[in-house]
């Protein structure tokens, strides 16, 4: 795939796959022993809990590797315009990742204000995102 932005697309599609069986498999633990002590008001966090794990997610895999295991297939990579990628700016260009809506305007944003390869958190993270070539 030439297409830059397909790339990108389809490693965030990869990365939500994964995430949704991470968060399945946390289900199929969690759930019996709700059951078991009939605590179902702690599903009223269920979406607290699933961010935490999208974020602890491409927190930790960019700011650690530069790459999510969907980047990784895809063959791209992200780094900070110093060169020095960290858990802060990982976390800071993932905070529009939780839901949908914020991460459609991140990326209006990003085409309005930033180079056509960067999400709007991109710039404010001071990160880029690139092809690996090989």
């Amino acid at each position: 795939m030439q297409n830059f932005w397909g790339r990108r697309f389809l490693a965030l599609i990869i990365d939500v796959i994964i995430v949704t069986l991470a968060l399945w498999i946390i289900s199929a633990v969690i759930y019996p022993l709700i059951a078991m002590t009939n605590l179902f008001m702690v599903l009223n966090y269920w979406l607290v809990l699933a961010a935490f794990v999208i974020m602890g997610y491409f927190t930790y895999m960019e700011g650690k590797d530069g790459a999510t295991l969907g980047k990784i297939l895809m063959r791209i990579k992200v780094n900070a315009t110093d060169g020095n990628m960290n858990y802060k700016k990982a976390f800071l260009r993932s905070l529009s990742k939780v839901l949908w809506i914020p991460l459609v305007l991140d990326l209006i944003l990003g085409f309005i204000f930033g180079d056509t390869n960067d999400r709007f958190l991109d710039g404010v993270s001071k990160t880029v995102v690139f092809k690996i070539e090989g």
